[in-house]
């Protein structure tokens, strides 16, 4: 294969054909999502990778596109299209795996979105090209290196290991599995770009570390939380709204039980029929 960025567009499209269709069809949407259940219990494990290319609103497609094309085509041109591949999916992989471990008693745990693939991209690229600067909405440029380190302080923040949200596990993952690839590829790297490396790599394993032996020490939980999560990202809205749905389904099916169907309200029963068509 050539260097010229051909998989970088390649995936790009992929992603908006599999979001669109997501959007369109719900059906679709939930055959194809990061679902614990269905990995885990019906053994459907190409979700480990569709979900990738789910997103949950056209805002969370565009953030998510915005930050790849920021490093996919100089990765690509410096390492090559295979190598940007392995980067790409095993980075998605490594990062579905992680939170599969870590919310694995979760059945109602679910996720979509390339963000676990995209900052493997990102790491990647700080890892090589260290001396590479972030703009920021074109105005304010900051290092790499020093975006990578924010990037690690953020999504520990965000991390909530309890089933009503997605925390950043699958981010942190993916970040450092793509660092990991892109250094594999380029081991010369490790020597020259030393101190980078050490700088974003320690934090994010001490945190994955954390998050898998003693999550409850990260439970977001304070006051500016509570105030603000409905401003939450839209990962947490996503499974947020999907727990609240499972809790409404559970009661509806123990009303059924306890009472007959015959005991349910007219909204009940649309409600019901909606979230039988959502799991078909």
């Amino acid at each position: 294969m050539n260097h010229t960025g051909t998989i970088s567009l390649i995936i790009l499209l992929a992603n908006f054909i599999f979001s669109y269709k997501g959007f369109a069809n719900r059906a679709f949407f939930e055959r194809y999502s990061f679902e614990i259940e269905r990995v885990l219990v019906f053994r459907e494990y190409r979700r480990l990778i569709t979900s990738g290319f789910l997103h949950v609103s056209w805002s969370h497609f565009l953030f998510n596109m915005i930050s790849l094309l920021a490093f996919c085509f100089l990765l690509e041109k410096g390492l090559g299209s295979i190598q940007f591949c392995s980067i790409y999916f095993g980075s998605l992989l490594t990062g579905n795996l992680l939170s599969l471990l870590i919310h694995r008693h979760d059945s109602d745990y679910s996720s979509v979105g390339a963000s676990g693939a995209i900052c493997g991209v990102i790491f990647a690229t700080i890892a090589i090209y260290p001396g590479i600067s972030i703009s920021i909405m074109g105005l304010l440029a900051i290092p790499g290196w020093l975006y990578g380190l924010f990037f690690v302080l953020i999504s520990v923040y965000g991390i909530k290991s309890r089933q009503d949200n997605i925390g950043h596990d699958a981010h942190l993952g993916g970040a450092l599995a793509g660092m990991l690839i892109a250094l594999f590829f380029e081991p010369h790297a490790i020597w020259q770009n030393f101190t980078t490396i050490l700088a974003i790599s320690i934090p994010c394993l001490f945190f994955i570390y954390i998050i898998i032996t003693r999550p409850y020490l990260l439970l977001v939980d304070n006051l500016f939380y509570r105030k603000h999560h409905n401003f939450a990202n839209i990962d947490h809205r996503y499974n947020f709204e999907r727990a609240n749905k499972q809790k409404e389904l559970d009661m509806l099916l123990e009303k059924i039980h306890t009472k007959g169907i015959n005991s349910l309200s007219k909204a009940e029963r649309e409600r019901l029929e909606q979230y039988s068509q959502e799991m078909n």
